[in-house]
C-alpha cells in the first residue's frame, strides 16, 4: 500500500480473532483486550502485517478490589494508516508479570521501567528495570491504590554531580 490507506477495524478484528478476547472501539480507535500469553504474537502481527511501527505508550490501571487487579495498557501507531490501536491485558496482583516488548520496540525499555516503578509489574527480558521516576531505595509503588500516601521513605544520601 502507498500513502495513508484507510485501515478498517474489521480487518484488524478478523486478522487477530484467535488472539483477542474482546474488541471494541473508543473514539475511533480499535481496542483489543487479550490475555498476556497472546501479547507477543499480537504485537508482532500488528507491527509486521499492519505497520504499527511506533510504540507510543505503556501504562497500567489499578482496580484494587478487582481480580485480576491491574490492566496493562499499550498504545501503538501506524503512520502508513494514520491509525492508533490500544491493547489491554488483565494482570494479577499475585504474579504481575508480562513479557517485555524490548525485542520489538527499543523504546519499550523506558516505558516498562516506568510501569515497573509505579505499579510493580515485572517485565522478564527487560535488562534495565532500575527506577526511572523514583530514586534508588524508594519503597513501594506509588500509583498502586493501596500505597500509603503518608509513608515515610528512607533518607538517601545526597550525591553531588
Amino acid at each position: 500500500m502507498t500513502g495513508r490507506a484507510p485501515l478498517s477495524f474489521d480487518a484488524i478484528e478478523r486478522e487477530f480473532a484467535s488472539l483477542v478476547e474482546r474488541s471494541s472501539q473508543s473514539f475511533g480507535m480499535p481496542v483489543l483486550e487479550l490475555r498476556v500469553e497472546n501479547l507477543l504474537p499480537l504485537v508482532t502481527g500488528l507491527r509486521d502485517r499492519f505497520d504499527f511501527a511506533l510504540f507510543l505508550d505503556a501504562t497500567a490501571v489499578d482496580y484494587l478490589e478487582r481480580s485480576p487487579r491491574f490492566d496493562l495498557v499499550y498504545h501503538f501507531y501506524s503512520r502508513r494508516h494514520n491509525q492508533r490501536v490500544r491493547l489491554k491485558m488483565p494482570v494479577p496482583a499475585e504474579r504481575p508479570v508480562v513479557p517485555t516488548l524490548t525485542g520489538h520496540y527499543g523504546s519499550a525499555r523506558y516505558m516498562e521501567r516506568e510501569v515497573h516503578d509505579m505499579y510493580g509489574i515485572e517485565f522478564p527480558g527487560n535488562r534495565d528495570l532500575r527506577p526511572i521516576l523514583l530514586y534508588e531505595g524508594f519503597i513501594g509503588h506509588p500509583l498502586r491504590k493501596d500505597y500509603p500516601i503518608e509513608r515515610e521513605q528512607p533518607v538517601v544520601p545526597y550525591r553531588a554531580g
